[in-house]
């Protein structure tokens, strides 16, 4: 089990990118795009959680298949509203059943 939760930011930008094996500027430019936005120390660096390493698996993957930033996050809040209706058809059929 993981020593801390998925969503708590305790990866710094480096491991990330050494993790993902993308620059440091990549991640950069995805904070400034808000496709990805890690919390910040008290010293204002950035933080990841395990889900903001699942997401940015999720970008890496759409940008080496060729799509741009804008279409990433437009991506991405596909994903996210598909999701939302997913559990909202799961809970409608639990109320009725």
């Amino acid at each position: 089990m993981s020593p801390f939760a998925r969503d708590a930011p305790v990866l710094t930008m480096g491991q990330v990118s050494d993790l993902l094996g993308v620059q440091q500027a990549f991640l950069r430019r995805l904070d400034a795009h808000d496709v990805v936005s890690p919390a910040r120390s008290a010293g204002g660096q950035r933080r990841y959680s395990g889900d903001d390493v699942d997401r940015l698996r999720t970008v890496v993957a759409l940008v080496d298949d060729g799509l741009t930033l804008p279409g990433v996050a437009r991506v991405l809040a596909l994903q996210a509203e598909v999701d939302a209706l997913r559990a909202e058809v799961a809970r409608l059929t639990r109320a009725q059943g």
